[in-house]
C-alpha cells in the first residue's frame, strides 16, 4: 500500500493505492492520525486505486470519522471508490456514515 498526502487550503487529500487489509490498515491509521495531530479535521480520501479493503480498513475509517466529527470540527469524505470497495462499505452498512463522491475534485470542493 502506498499513501501520499496533499495539503489544500480547506482540507487534506490522502491518496491510497493498493490493498487495505489487516497488515496495511495500521499504516493507514498512522497516516490519518498524523493528519489529525496536525489539527486538520477535514479530510478527503482518494480511493480510486484501492483494490481491496478489509474490515480492518473499514474500522480505521470509522474511527477517524468519529474523531473528525467530534465537536463538529470536520468530516472524512471518500472519493472515487471502485465498485468492489463501495460494495464492501454497503454490505457493512457504512454507506450512511460517509459522504461518497464520484471524483476527487467534487469532494475537495465540498469543503
Amino acid at each position: 500500500m502506498q499513501l501520499s498526502t496533499t495539503h489544500y487550503k480547506h482540507c487534506e487529500l490522502l491518496k491510497v493505492q493498493g490493498r487495505v487489509d489487516s497488515s496495511t490498515a495500521p499504516q493507514l491509521e498512522q497516516e490519518l492520525k498524523q493528519i489529525l495531530n496536525e489539527g486538520h479535521y477535514k479530510i478527503v480520501i482518494n480511493m480510486s486505486e484501492v483494490e481491496f479493503m478489509s474490515s480492518a480498513g473499514l474500522r480505521v475509517l470509522i474511527n477517524i470519522q468519529k474523531t473528525c466529527k467530534r465537536y463538529n470540527r470536520g468530516e472524512l469524505l471518500l472519493a472515487a471508490l471502485q465498485e468492489n470497495v463501495y460494495s464492501a462499505l454497503d454490505l457493512a452498512g457504512f454507506t450512511t456514515l460517509f459522504r461518497v463522491f464520484d471524483d476527487v475534485v467534487t469532494a475537495v470542493g465540498n469543503f
